[in-house]
């Protein structure tokens, strides 16, 4: 049995064992992905902040979104650089805690959200006119505030279960921490971990079923008008692609995560662990931000307005 409370306890992460001849090469594509994910993610929430006709239900929500990407691009981009030019790749035990905690917070932040976001067009496209008596700016922040403690209750459970078990390895086959592959080392039985992940897994499918009947009900609304149709594929159909393809995306890692063995996938199996981490961060911006008209209206306003103060300044 490892003493997983000492310093000195270190993972050992295998998912780089294939990729140590083009290291360069994914440090520099890495680098590059990183940087345009918090640029563009952190120019549309300046935007979103400052433009006043944006802070409406709709957009708080995407705003909310840009902020969870930054957290989860941000749990998993700088390790993996770091990674790329060490010849051990290695995480201490509380860094490896951390690590899975931010990532989990984030993957149940931006379902939760998500679900949000379908109660909000449900509300204004089946119910246009007690939209605004429904989505107050109060329960806005209500919802804001329930979608963050409860993915961090649920993060947080985990985490306790998960430093009360001890190790009888240190082995990880994943380019970062997840909690099932660290749970997979643990010397004694997990019936309590399996039994606390089945309810974690009750609320999602709860949520999906959720955003399925929201969004029967929506479709139902959008094709008997031409005007809801408009507003159908301008603000939900965004929505639907990102949340079918971070769903996806989480499904596939989570059952090779419990399924997969085998050095020979580890290709496909870092491929699936690290889309949901790389893609709806960098995705949704540009669903979001440079698809919905409004966004893009007034971030080029915004900013073609602060580039020709700065030209006057400068001349």
């Amino acid at each position: 049995m490892l003493d997983n409370s000492s310093k000195e306890f270190m993972f050992v992460l295998h998912g780089l064992n294939d990729s140590r001849t083009n290291k360069h090469i994914y440090f520099a594509f890495g680098l590059v992905v990183y940087i345009v994910t918090l640029f563009v993610n952190l120019t549309l929430i300046i935007t979103i902040i400052l433009e006043k006709t944006l802070h409406e239900p709709m957009y708080l929500f995407i705003c909310n979104l840009y902020v969870n990407g930054i957290c989860g691009a941000s749990a998993f981009y700088p390790k993996i650089l770091a990674d790329l030019f060490s010849d051990s790749h290695v995480i201490s035990y509380t860094g490896c805690l951390l690590q899975m905690y931010i990532i989990y917070c984030y993957l149940f932040c931006e379902f939760t959200c998500l679900t949000a976001m379908a109660y909000d067009r449900y509300v204004a496209i089946c119910k246009p006119l007690e939209y605004h008596n429904i989505m107050t700016y109060k329960t806005v922040v209500n919802l804001l505030v329930f979608i963050w403690l409860f993915s961090l209750l649920q993060v947080s459970v985990a985490t306790v279960l998960t430093v009360q078990t001890p190790l009888c390895g240190n082995d990880i086959d994943k380019l970062y921490c997840f909690n099932w592959d660290v749970v997979k080392l643990s010397c004694t039985d997990v019936t309590v971990h399996n039994i606390y992940g089945y309810i974690v897994m009750f609320f999602q499918v709860f949520q999906a079923v959720f955003i399925i009947i929201s969004y029967i009900c929506i479709i139902r609304a959008a094709l008997k008008s031409k005007t809801e149709r408009v507003k159908f594929m301008q603000t939900c159909l965004p929505h639907l692609i990102t949340l079918m393809n971070f769903t996806i995306s989480v499904l596939f890692d989570v059952l090779c995560a419990r399924y997969g063995k085998g050095q020979e996938l580890q290709a496909l199996r870092n491929i699936l662990g690290t889309e949901f981490l790389v893609v709806p961060p960098l995705l949704n911006p540009i669903i979001y931000g440079l698809k919905m008209n409004q966004i893009r209206f007034r971030f080029m306003q915004l900013y073609s307005y602060r580039l020709k103060a700065v030209e006057q300044s400068l001349n």
